[in-house]
């Protein structure tokens, strides 16, 4: 890596990371912003490879917004999902991802609502019953769509890493 590229690719990793916040924030378009900084970097980039992740990277995308749009709507008031409850199913996904790379996504999402719902209510039983409820009615879409974007990033890190 050239030492020029380094700021190139602090900002791109930055839009990066906030396409990966912006999936856990509703309103925000978080996959957009992840297609939007591989396209900047494979622009930038110009080899096969990374036309190849760009390629890779839209039809990935494309395919869960169509998985989401064919999922039950989001009912986020009903079900009392807070900010808290966000950030701590973000950083679990996130973690999961990191510690057992791909397949920790979903234990890790699901883990963090339970974590935050577990110091909120107490009681394990109470816990659960509000997990279950609250990936009834909002996490699988948001899981299928941080899945996907952690897989993009994931992958343009590998690049990074291995080129």
């Amino acid at each position: 890596m050239d030492l020029p590229q380094l700021p190139q690719l602090l900002l791109v990793g930055l839009v990066l990371v906030l396409g990966l916040l912006g999936v856990l924030v509703p309103g925000v378009p978080g996959t957009l912003l992840v297609w939007a900084g591989i396209v900047w970097w494979a622009l930038h980039e110009r080899s096969s490879v990374a036309w190849g992740l760009l390629a890779g990277a839209t039809a990935l995308l494309l395919v869960v917004q169509v998985v989401k749009w064919l999922l039950p709507p989001r009912r986020l008031r009903g079900v009392g999902v807070t900010r808290r409850m966000v950030v701590y199913a973000g950083t679990g996904a996130v973690l999961g991802f990191v510690l057992l790379p791909v397949v920790g996504t979903a234990p890790g999402f699901v883990g963090g609502i339970y974590l935050c719902e577990r110091r909120r209510l107490g009681t394990h039983g109470e816990a659960w019953a509000s997990v279950r409820a609250v990936m009834r009615a909002v996490g699988t879409s948001v899981l299928v769509e941080l899945f996907a974007c952690l897989l993009v990033v994931g992958a343009w890190v590998g690049t990074l890493v291995w080129a």
